[in-house]
């Protein structure tokens, strides 16, 4: 009798075993597989690049123009782009050697403080041979009037710094008349006569555009 009770002891202690054998090899494919989950490499996907607008392209552009040709690439010369972009526009046109002939009438305005003072502003300037083509003894005339030469000065300055992107369309002036640009890229035309010839000019507080005519404001 007590023989028949060892045997079914040890019988189900036999089963009990197998019994955490199989649940512990369970356990361990259990784990085995959460470690090749976790191991997996995760793939991401790049968010694509966008190619930059025409817009943004031509607002890049530090300048631009046949006329550009003409100033100092020396970046130590006064003239030069580099170092007109590190100070006030009416400094910076003092360096230009095709720009005296304006310097010379913004100096006898008294508008040097009053420009390079400004916060952002788009300058046209004309060129010498701008002036050149008005009749001496008129641009001579024009000089000697501080009231008329202001007038005439300031309707080349617009309030904000107008990129390549903004130039097009019709802008008001500090003289208050508008003056209208059209064209697009590298070919601009102010007022339909006056040509852009050196664009998107950097100084500190401005944007330059250099014109081959003087603009007039509408009496």
């Amino acid at each position: 009798m007590m023989e028949e009770y060892t045997m079914r002891a040890m019988k189900l202690t036999a089963v009990a075993a197998a019994l955490a054998f199989s649940v512990s090899l369970a356990a361990c494919g259990s784990d085995d597989s959460s470690d090749d989950t976790a191991a997996a490499p995760t793939t991401t996907t790049a968010a694509p690049t966008m190619a930059p607008s025409s817009a943004a392209a031509a607002d890049s552009m530090v300048n631009f123009g046949t006329g550009c040709a003409a100033v100092p690439t020396d970046p130590t010369n006064k003239g030069s782009f580099e170092s007109m972009a590190q100070v006030p526009v009416a400094t910076a046109a003092s360096g230009n050697p095709l720009l005296s002939t304006l310097v010379s009438a913004v100096k006898q305005a008294g508008l040097v403080d009053s420009l390079n003072s400004a916060d952002g502003i788009t300058v046209f300037a004309p060129t010498n041979d701008a002036f050149n083509k008005i009749p001496a003894a008129d641009l001579k005339k024009v000089l000697a009037d501080k009231k008329t030469l202001t007038s005439i000065l300031t309707y080349h300055v617009v309030s904000g710094k107008l990129t390549p992107a903004d130039l097009a369309g019709t802008h008001k002036t500090l003289q208050g008349g508008d003056v209208t640009v059209a064209g697009s890229g590298e070919d601009f035309k102010v007022n339909g006569d006056a040509s852009v010839i050196c664009g998107n000019v950097q100084t500190a507080n401005a944007n330059v555009y250099i014109i081959d005519s003087v603009l007039m404001p509408k009496s």
